[in-house]
């Protein structure tokens, strides 16, 4: 073979060699693009709003959103993308429609930007039956409270007409969900936060149907103010000495014992109270707890719910903090009994409150035990009314040995002294739910 008939022959096959790669760079990706469409729900109102998301490794060239219904079509939606982003979301909603209530398919269709089909891409359509739903929820109410104490709960059973996405009572920035029981019904604890006067608050009970419709009622009742004990503590070089050390780590740029303390009782109390109220995604969906709440048996009570303290330094106010808990001192080391049946969520060191335990009993309940100076129980561990925690102590910022014990309602500290009345329990919780308890063995 001559040097020119070997030179041609390579060149061929490098050319052909190209081409196969670029054929290959066309035409490798020939599955449709990827689509998701969430909620996932088969009825709608206008005011839905749907997120939808579509993957494509050669990225996404369009996209249009359309309704049909009764042979007659209507695009909801049309993009064309210059750029090929693989991932493209876009949200919209039926509220330009034009639909009244009754079937329609919702069609998506979505091209990428690949070179199959000879450069027209890859289609990929998804259709969808719906239903359209205007119609709020009607909302029944059972029993509702006649008046909510400041710091602490009320309770009320309602039904709803309607397969409900969530339901609950809204205060402010905060949302108590209510609980769907055997009968149908719905229950709800909700909170008078410390934080409001009777004036601002103003709960609502707030439903929403799968189908994105909602219904809002104000509760009627009357709030009750409540005035709160007032207190001194004086804060002494010698407290600053002893207990400083213990936080150090917690606040490595107070330079002075009286900075590290402050900080620990503003900053570090703050972002105690933030894990608190994370606290509520670890609840159970049902009632775990049986009767009135129990404490420590005999114990003196040295400081109570709601006491407004204000904090002296050589004489100076330096702060001023809300106690949410009881303090209760027995003998040194006493035992601490679980308040009611449960199941432990958290166990361990939780700055202001030293050694923690934290037991779920239930449908945004809990209880809280802190200060301690041992623990005997592990996260996940099923416990029974009176079973021993672990042992009283100094740990946190604690002045002798006792027991911090708090109530959590979805997180928030409430009065505990409504949980542990038997006759509040019984008006309140037990009286009203019709569902049986479900105990734990």
């Amino acid at each position: 073979m001559s040097v020119r008939r070997l030179f041609s022959f390579l060149l061929t096959g490098l050319i052909l060699s190209i081409i196969g790669l670029g054929l290959y760079s066309f035409f490798k990706d020939m599955d449709p693009p990827e689509i998701f469409l969430t909620p996932n729900t088969d009825r709608v109102s206008p005011q839905r709003e749907f997120t939808l998301r579509m993957t494509d490794p050669s990225g996404i060239r369009s996209v249009s959103v359309q309704v049909r219904k009764n042979n007659q079509i209507q695009t909801i939606l049309e993009q064309h993308y210059i750029d090929r982003h693989q991932t493209v979301e876009l949200k919209f909603n039926l509220k330009n429609a034009s639909l009244r209530e009754g079937a329609f398919d919702l069609e998506i269709k979505a091209t990428d930007a690949s070179w199959a089909g000879f450069g027209r891409g890859n289609t990929r359509t998804l259709t969808l039956p719906m239903r359209l739903d205007t119609q709020p929820p009607r909302v029944s109410m059972k029993h509702a409270p006649p008046y909510v104490r400041r710091g602490g709960c009320g309770t009320i059973l309602y039904s709803v007409n309607k397969e409900v996405q969530y339901s609950g009572v809204r205060v402010g920035e905060y949302f108590f969900p209510g609980y769907r029981q055997e009968d149908g019904t719905y229950f709800c604890v909700f909170v008078f936060p410390l934080s409001l006067e009777a004036k601002q608050y103003n709960p609502e009970l707030v439903v929403e149907d799968v189908a994105g419709n909602t219904s809002i009622s104000r509760l009627a009742f009357v709030p009750v103010s409540v005035n709160f004990r007032r207190d001194v503590i004086n804060i002494t070089d010698n407290f600053l000495l002893v207990k400083m050390p213990e936080f150090q780590h917690l606040v490595p740029n107070a330079t002075t014992p009286l900075e590290q303390y402050l900080s620990i009782n503003r900053d570090i109390r703050l972002a105690n109270e933030k894990i608190l109220l994370e606290l509520k995604t670890k609840t159970a969906d049902t009632m775990l707890w049986s009767g009135s709440f129990i404490h420590i048996p005999r114990a003196e009570v040295r400081a109570r719910f709601g006491d407004f303290r204000t904090y002296m330094y050589q004489g100076q106010k330096i702060d001023e903090q809300t106690h949410m808990g009881l303090d209760l001192a027995s003998l040194s080391h006493a035992d601490i009994p679980a308040a009611n049946n449960g199941i432990v969520v958290f166990t361990d060191s939780l700055g202001i409150y030293g050694n923690v335990v934290v037991v779920d009993h239930g449908q945004g309940l809990m209880s809280l035990y802190s200060h301690l100076s041992n623990i005997g129980v592990s996260v996940g561990d099923v416990v029974q009314k009176g079973q021993i925690l672990g042992q009283t102590g100094t740990t946190g910022l604690a002045v002798g040995d006792h027991l911090h014990f708090g109530i959590l309602m979805q997180g928030l500290e409430v009065q505990p002294l409504e949980w542990l009345d038997p006759k509040w329990v019984r008006d309140n919780i037990t009286g009203r739910m019709k569902a049986p308890t479900t105990l734990i063995r």
